[in-house]
């Protein structure tokens, strides 16, 4: 079995260049691949356009990226928390295409599956269909999506082995499974690094076929965007 685990995160990233396009798993501050965000600022790669969810919160995450002004733009499906997103947005200094968030999920998993289009029912009569293609199926008009094409996905995960078998926890079962294999090369950093074998094989989520490297990350922050605890009687 092949062994997809490097050194680390440097080793991780190399071939990044500017105006690459990237994918980035994870849902606000839930899952996001931190180490390799953090590798993408101090590389200081400059253009790129970046597919996530959402940019998260201004000091942590893709807000790092944003703050150096290293995207040229955003595909996402909602502004978030963060300020400086929404005000290079309205300022017209970055580049933002906005789409329904299962649109946004599911053309992640057609560049996954290698299917190079979709129809989805999502945003047909609004400005989201503006120039598509439409079609109806059984009576119900349908806007083609294309797959997206990227040069690297970085995912997040719990716990991986070194052929890249891949098991999320919780929330971090997002945007993360889905952008594995939807790139030309899939970067997965994970808490914990186990021999291959180790995993239960009913367990695993993704399969190593859809990973290229994996890294164990280190110093995970793991940021809640808005804690909301109930108060102790």
């Amino acid at each position: 079995m092949i062994k997809k685990n490097v050194a680390g995160v440097n080793d991780a990233l190399k071939g990044v260049k500017d105006n690459m396009t990237f994918m980035l798993g994870g849902f606000g501050l839930s899952g996001i691949p931190e180490n390799a965000i953090a590798e993408l600022v101090r590389l200081n790669v400059k253009g790129v356009t970046c597919i996530s969810n959402n940019a998260g919160v201004d000091d942590f995450g893709l807000g790092l990226l944003l703050q150096k002004k290293q995207i040229k733009k955003m595909i996402s499906s909602y502004v978030g928390e963060n300020e400086e997103f929404e005000r290079q947005m309205l300022s017209g200094e970055l580049e933002v295409e906005l789409i329904p968030q299962g649109t946004l999920a599911e053309r992640c998993r057609a560049a996954q599956a290698g299917f190079p289009a979709i129809y989805t029912p999502a945003g047909y009569g609004t400005e989201v269909a503006i120039g598509k293609e439409t079609r109806e199926f059984d009576g119900k008009m349908y806007v083609l999506e294309e797959a997206f094409k990227a040069d690297f996905a970085f995912v997040k995960a719990w716990k991986g082995d070194l052929a890249g078998n891949l098991i999320f926890k919780g929330t971090a079962r997002n945007f993360n499974p889905n952008m594995c294999g939807a790139a030309t090369i899939t970067v997965a950093e994970v808490e914990e690094l186990v021999p291959i074998g180790e995993l239960d094989p009913n367990q695993i989520h993704i399969p190593g076929i859809f990973v290229q490297r994996i890294f164990k990350g280190e110093r995970y922050e793991k940021r809640i965007e808005q804690r909301t605890v109930r108060q102790r009687d």
